[in-house]
């Protein structure tokens, strides 16, 4: 089944008491505007909007592309509603916060707090020849996992954290964006969906035996992300690495350009046995904050300019 065009809300379109802006971005399972509400404060709202089984080419209402998917489409709305209903019940700074979620056009849209600033993916992306600091990384997930533990003490797995997906504020505090459990829960029972999965950031279970999933999924998520930090690139995908398991351990990778403290964390979370990673976020954070860890020695810059010059070559080859 093919994805279809479908055209967004036009900007300054009334959605309740809504007023659409302009389209921020679109996949494969929504779309999200920039929109200000009643008091003209800016807001994002997510609209439910499954490419592979529905259109709008004209108008505001959506329709299944055809009627025999109107079960599943139906069951991907529940889903979602149920998360938006889930997420509306966490107020932590390092969540998204999920302020109002309503029916209209035939599908639900989510609306969430709006931010100023750019996500850790573009932020890996301006310093490519500069990788992250090592302090920025602590300080980033440290934070991060503040707002993850509250998820997951809400009996929420994220399922999709990525760079792209941790939002940094102009103030230098991240922000977890765009959950991926209803995204999961919506294809996981449809053979008609392909599972949607972000390479190199879902753990092995996300693929298959899905009953394993918990926490430490999560986390393996995390540690990829700590290592697309350093890498400017995701490791090799879970799956693959199920087949034939070609990652190059952090610590061998990036001795003596980052502590040997936390190259061990990564290569923990992202152990291909589920049992092996950190079971909780607690864990993981206790080693993450840590500040007796030896700082690398001097040249650090230097180092890492031309150990990513040398990778970056051996790449485009």
């Amino acid at each position: 089944m093919g994805q279809q065009v479908n055209l967004p809300l036009p900007n300054g379109y009334q959605l309740q008491d809504y007023t659409i802006v302009k389209p921020l971005s679109s996949g494969g399972f929504s779309m999200v505007y920039l929109a200000t509400d009643a008091d003209t404060l800016p807001v994002a709202i997510k609209e439910y909007m499954p490419s592979s089984l529905v259109l709008r080419t004209g108008g505001d209402i959506i329709v299944p592309e055809n009627p025999d998917y109107l079960p599943t489409f139906r069951y991907g709305l529940k889903c979602f509603f149920e998360e938006g209903k889930a997420l509306a019940g966490i107020s932590h700074p390092n969540v998204v916060r999920v302020l109002n979620f309503f029916r209209a056009n035939e599908t639900v849209y989510m609306v969430m707090s709006y931010e100023q600033g750019r996500t850790l993916q573009k932020e890996i992306q301006l310093r490519q020849n500069e990788p992250l600091k090592e302090s920025m990384i602590r300080l980033v997930f440290g934070q991060l996992l503040n707002g993850l533990r509250e998820v997951h003490l809400h009996k929420i797995l994220h399922l999709d954290i990525k760079p792209a997906n941790i939002y940094i504020r102009q103030d230098g505090t991240p922000l977890l964006l765009d959950f991926g459990s209803a995204r999961q829960t919506f294809t996981q029972n449809n053979p008609r969906l392909s599972p949607m999965f972000t390479p190199g950031f879902a753990p092995p279970e996300q693929y298959r035996d899905r009953d394993n999933l918990g926490p430490w999924s999560d986390i393996y998520s995390v540690g990829a992300s700590i290592y697309a930090c350093m890498a400017a690139h995701a490791p090799q995908a879970g799956d693959l690495r199920m087949m034939d398991d070609k990652y190059m351990p952090a610590g061998k990778l990036w001795k003596g350009i980052y502590s040997q403290d936390l190259l061990d964390i990564v290569d923990w979370c992202l152990e291909l046995d589920f049992l092996n990673r950190p079971q909780s976020v607690l864990q993981l954070q206790k080693e993450l904050l840590r500040n007796d860890y030896k700082v690398p020695e001097p040249g650090l810059t230097q180092r890492l300019r031309k150990f990513f010059s040398q990778d970056m070559f051996a790449r485009k080859r």
